[in-house]
């Protein structure tokens, strides 16, 4: 049971910094494509309606 619980605890340790990440990125501010920090592929970024945003490579079908 001990064993269980330590894994479980591991997990959402491990999860919640996919989460804290992901809510980090997401509100950064740009004018341009240019004025959004650079990412690594297979990432691309935009920057739409005054913020950067992110999406997988070949995902993003925007003007």
């Amino acid at each position: 049971m001990a064993q269980y619980l330590v894994f479980l605890y591991a997990l959402i340790i491990l999860l919640s910094q996919f989460i804290v990440e992901k809510a980090e990125i997401t509100n950064i501010p740009c004018v341009s494509d240019e004025s959004c920090p650079q990412v690594i592929k297979p990432l691309v970024i935009k920057c739409i309606d005054k913020f950067c945003e992110y999406f997988m490579e070949g995902e993003y079908e925007g003007p």
